[in-house]
């Protein structure tokens, strides 16, 4: 999949923690495919030929696929997308474990945990505030 296809949906969906993080889980798994033009929730603007996705649409669109894929995407859809629900104690247990992780790193991203700040007690006492660590990170690429 053409990586400026992917830039050109990670600059979509920024500015909203939940639409960063669903984006990120269709790029990262399944190699990307579920974030590829040509799946009914990826529409092109007919003004910048940019293209974005429309979540609330996922779900209507995958009975066809398999559990783990559907699981996936029902998922990925409820972050993003208010509109749908997913039972996490349906979905969770049917993912497999790099799907699983990434599925950790965006709702810790969602969460908005990559921007929180604590503070932290210095040496002499005194207090100060610093950005925390995320509370989960995206992993690197395979």
């Amino acid at each position: 999949m053409n990586d400026e296809h992917f830039e050109d949906l990670r600059a979509w969906a920024r500015g909203s923690y939940t639409a960063e993080a669903a984006t990120e889980l269709l790029i990262r798994a399944f190699e990307g495919r579920f974030a590829a033009p040509g799946n009914s929730w990826i529409h092109k603007s007919e003004k910048s030929g940019k293209h974005w996705i429309r979540f609330g649409e996922i779900p209507e669109h995958v009975d066809v696929l398999s559990g783990g894929e559907s699981r996936f995407l029902r998922l990925v859809a409820s972050i993003a997308a208010v509109e749908v629900s997913v039972d996490l104690g349906e979905v969770l247990p049917g993912l497999d474990r790099r799907v699983l992780e990434l599925v950790l790193a965006a709702v810790a991203h969602a969460g908005g945990s990559h921007e929180h700040s604590g503070f932290t007690t210095n040496t002499d006492g005194s207090q100060s505030i610093e950005r925390l660590s995320t509370l989960y990170p995206w992993p690197d690429e395979a």
